[in-house]
């Protein structure tokens, strides 16, 4: 397993805000205590032509010099810009290590599956998964999956890539929650949408059928949207999930023999190391 994860991605935070950076400092000791084999690897920035494949210019140009906050949840914090493109370039990096025969992880802030072609939102500032899919399409791979389990609908992550038909893309989600999208599917677009409190099983179910689904796509590599907020504890919604169906949705990527890699999205509950440490040990299991 190789984890990209760049220090400097907790040096910043707004008062109260729920994507703290207490989310990745608790993790990475949790993780490297437990996984003394693990390779981690600081990544590089992305490019700007790497994001003019997502983005327009006039955003790009919008979230390096802000005129103020982009909306209530994503502030114009100093710096901003360059950790945002630490992001995108790991996403980048670590399909490029999935498709090289290496499992890899994102684990780093800011998150991406919310940003849109033209706006920052949700905590999101360019769409991390979105522009790693669209690299991969540019540098031989034929066919992308995406499979987002966070809790929230990847609304930015389905602007950016529908109607691709090199694409397919698998999102479930609380609905109605935020950002209000994914009620229904479309032409590469498969929305799940869950209600509020759905039975354990029932969800799991439903994201396991999702995936299943893609397979059917026969994709090349496929890229997960890794959000840990369908946690039945977690403060921003409401699921009924728990650690084991996390360990559980690695265990579905363990058996399969397609390059994958994964990127942290969501997971605001004081519990997300450990989530992401089953999810993660038992992908490598």
């Amino acid at each position: 397993m190789i984890i990209f994860h760049d220090p400097d991605c907790v040096e910043y935070s707004s008062p109260g805000h729920p994507e703290r950076p207490e989310r990745i400092v608790q993790t990475v000791p949790i993780l490297k205590d437990r996984h003394l084999p693990w390779e981690w690897r600081e990544p590089r920035a992305a490019t700007i032509d790497e994001l003019l494949r997502a983005h327009s210019r006039e955003h790009i140009e919008h979230v390096k010099n802000p005129t103020g906050d982009f909306d209530p949840d994503t502030p114009a914090i100093p710096k901003i810009y360059d950790h945002a493109l630490k992001s995108a370039g790991a996403s980048i990096e670590a399909a490029c290590a999935a498709l090289a025969g290496e499992r890899s992880f994102v684990l780093m802030r800011p998150p991406g599956h919310h940003a849109t072609r033209n706006r920052a939102m949700g905590f999101c500032y360019f769409s991390n998964v979105a522009i790693a899919a669209l690299d991969a399409l540019e540098h031989g791979a034929e066919r992308v999956a995406i499979w987002d389990f966070d809790a929230h609908h990847g609304n930015g992550t389905e602007a950016i890539v529908a109607n691709n038909p090199r694409i397919q893309f698998a999102s479930i989600h609380q609905f109605p929650a935020y950002p209000g999208t994914g009620a229904k599917s479309f032409a590469n677009i498969d929305n799940y949408p869950v209600a509020p409190e759905t039975p354990r099983k029932e969800h799991v179910d439903v994201v396991k059928r999702a995936l299943d689904k893609l397979f059917c796509f026969k994709p090349e590599l496929i890229l997960v949207s890794a959000g840990f907020d369908a946690y039945a504890r977690d403060p921003l919604v409401q699921m009924t999930l728990e650690q084991e169906d996390f360990a559980s949705f690695g265990q579905w990527l363990h058996k399969i023999d397609i390059p994958t890699a994964a990127v942290a999205e969501g997971g605001y509950s004081n519990d997300l190391p450990e989530l992401i440490d089953a999810f993660l040990t038992a992908w490598v299991a």
